[in-house]
């Protein structure tokens, strides 16, 4: 972790029992132009068919939305934790929606996360890249019309993606992560996480194989959204581990599981 954090002076604690006695007055300047600060308010175990894990539910003071951590392992004060940070998806991590891939991405995470000595996983409450449940099934509407996902934000007056990850930037600071190796195809949450301050020592590749009816939507991930996903003939496996290299950021490859 870099030493230019919002919340510089967030005390650094042994057990992540002691983080909700740690942040119970805590209030900073926040992270990002919101200003947003969190703070742990719970933590208990979280065993899941995925493996073992504790949950860290975190506070926030811009909107209320209760995001939390999963965490396995001893995640507190180390270095390089490999790291997912998983938006919100409704349509598909509750209903297995083909649409997306997010169910798949978010079980694949949870399964590798828990088959390693330690990982962390944010599950970060921004349905929709940031535009909301009932925004999403009308750009939904937009998609059976024609429109790629990008055009339809754009036509409902959103951006490409609304996300902000300013709020997994406090997260991560207040679990005295030192940095993390991030578990994306998106090279934005990594310019995001660096700008607030988090040191991205890696990039582990997650790339899901395609089906008849989100082909198109990846394809417009990787050719309007710059994610790192091939259409060139490859073939896809659950999880793609073949090294990719982000230019300007040391990589160091997960061997295989």
């Amino acid at each position: 972790m870099t030493n230019n954090l919002p919340c510089g002076g967030i005390k650094r604690v042994a057990t992540l029992d002691d983080l909700v006695e740690r942040d119970k007055n805590h209030d900073c300047g926040g992270f990002g132009a919101a200003r947003v600060c969190v703070r742990v308010e719970a933590v208990a175990e979280l065993p899941s068919r995925f493996g073992r894990f504790r949950i860290v539910a975190f506070w926030n003071n811009r909107d209320g939305k209760e995001h939390v951590a999963m965490v396995h392992g001893d995640v507190m004060g180390a270095e390089d934790v490999p790291t997912r940070l998983h938006s919100e998806c409704l349509t598909g991590d509750v209903t297995g929606s083909l649409r997306c891939d997010c169910r798949d991405q978010l079980e694949v995470a949870l399964r590798r996360l828990a088959s390693m000595p330690r990982g962390l996983l944010l599950y970060l409450r921004q349905e929709g890249r940031g535009i909301g449940l009932i925004n999403k099934v009308r750009a939904y509407a937009l998609q059976d019309r024609g429109l790629d996902t990008v055009d339809a934000n754009i036509a409902l007056g959103f951006r490409d993606d609304e996300r902000d990850y300013s709020i997994a930037a406090h997260m991560l600071a207040s679990l005295n992560i030192g940095s993390v190796r991030l578990m994306t195809n998106n090279p934005n949450k990594i310019r995001q996480l660096e700008q607030h301050g988090i040191r991205v020592s890696g990039r582990i590749p997650h790339v899901m194989p395609p089906n008849d009816y989100n082909r198109f939507y990846l394809q417009t991930k990787a050719s309007r959204s710059g994610h790192f996903i091939d259409f060139d003939g490859k073939e896809h496996l659950t999880e793609q581990d073949e090294p990719v290299l982000v230019e300007g950021m040391p990589m160091n490859p997960e061997p295989p599981l």
